[in-house]
């Protein structure tokens, strides 16, 4: 699969909430890129988690993925190994484990576009150890 952008918790839940600081911006960049999406188990849990007191929010979440709105890419023994010396390896921001398997995925899609509100720490991940993250929307 040849992804090209990877979908983090916050965009995604800015996407869905008409309340959060985001949202338009964040309905804006997604409603107009052409490309493939996709996001991990992980983040589509956390979402679900935040728009829980949302009224609809966490059905909206699952039908997001459920319409296509991005491929939903399950973990592997081999994804989660790495997730797990991810977490050791960003320990000191902390890394927490949705982030893990954004980067995790990236490293086997070689993709470095993220669509994401985290720039803190997004900034500091690396793909492979060495290329630094495109973050998006700009």
């Amino acid at each position: 699969m040849a992804a090209e952008l990877l979908l983090d918790t916050g965009a995604l839940v800015s996407i869905l909430d008409r309340s959060q600081a985001h949202h338009a911006r964040c309905r804006r960049f997604f409603d107009e890129w052409k490309g493939v999406v996709v996001s991990t188990e992980a983040v589509l849990t956390e979402a679900t988690h935040l728009l829980a007191k949302v009224p609809g929010g966490v059905a909206s979440c699952v039908d997001f993925f459920i319409g296509g709105g991005a491929v939903l890419v399950p973990s592997t023994s081999s994804s989660l190994r790495r997730v797990r010396a991810l977490l050791d390896k960003y320990g000191h921001l902390p890394m927490d484990f949705a982030d893990g398997t954004l980067v995790a995925l990236a490293e086997e899609l070689d993709t470095t576009s993220v669509f994401t509100t985290d720039r803190t720490d997004f900034s500091v991940y690396r793909v492979r150890g060495r290329r630094s993250f495109r973050i998006l929307p700009d």
